[in-house]
């Protein structure tokens, strides 16, 4: 049984709002009339609601741990969400220009933006928040930072980032993946939990998972579930 679970309201509906008529066929069955909408329907479907599972912990450690987790991903989350912003904004103009002389000025421009709004914030972050800041920005954009960079700049330029990060214990090529890491999984179920309390703005993941068959994976039910 899946924890999460898929709730479809579609409920019959009488309206009575001027302009909108209520139709009856031999059945007497009434119908919905929506305005603009030539079909007749019976219900309105809602949105989906997504049920999270309860989170639960084997021991405390493992509790502290998540709310580490929590902390740190809601903080470099935003970072995150903005660079996809950009880099969608960017090639979208970018797909508006003829000439390569055009491009490259426009996105050394756009990198200097990046760098001036980001980079002192970014300086501020500790190793596992640059650590999780990466793989976001890979859930984020679909590409990791290390590509990133290198189609703003050059693969050499790249390559040293790359390597002084690994000073540190980072990589710019880390890709978030749910599937197989944890811990990623984790940072998935703090993102869905956020975006539903409203604490973060919800962006669609670049990356395609199934986070049901994850959770059954990662937390598999016990008799205490529903």
């Amino acid at each position: 049984m899946n924890c999460f679970k898929y709730i479809f309201l579609i409920f019959p509906v009488l309206l009575f709002a001027q302009g909108n008529d209520i139709e009856q066929d031999s059945a007497a069955v009434e119908y919905l009339i929506i305005k603009g909408d030539s079909v007749p329907r019976l219900s309105i479907d809602l949105k989906e609601v997504r049920l999270l599972h309860k989170l639960r912990f084997d021991n405390k450690k493992e509790r502290i741990r998540y709310l580490i987790l929590r902390r740190k991903t809601m903080k470099v989350y935003p970072y995150a969400k903005m660079a996809a912003e950009r880099l969608d904004s960017m090639n979208k103009h970018l797909a508006t220009l003829k000439r390569n002389r055009e491009k490259k000025r426009y996105t050394k421009r756009i990198q200097k933006y990046i760098e001036g709004e980001f980079s002192e914030e970014l300086k501020k972050l500790t190793r596992t928040e640059g650590q999780i800041l990466i793989k976001l920005i890979h859930r984020q954009t679909g590409t990791t930072a290390f590509n990133l960079i290198k189609e703003l700049r050059n693969g050499w330029r790249a390559f040293w980032y790359n390597t002084t990060a690994s000073m540190f214990d980072l990589s710019l090529k880390r890709e978030f993946d749910p599937v197989n890491i944890k811990e990623d999984y984790l940072i998935e179920d703090i993102l869905l939990r956020n975006f539903q309390n409203g604490r973060l703005e919800r962006q669609k993941s670049a990356i395609d998972f199934d986070f049901y068959d994850l959770t059954d994976k990662w937390l598999p039910t016990t008799s205490e579930d529903p």
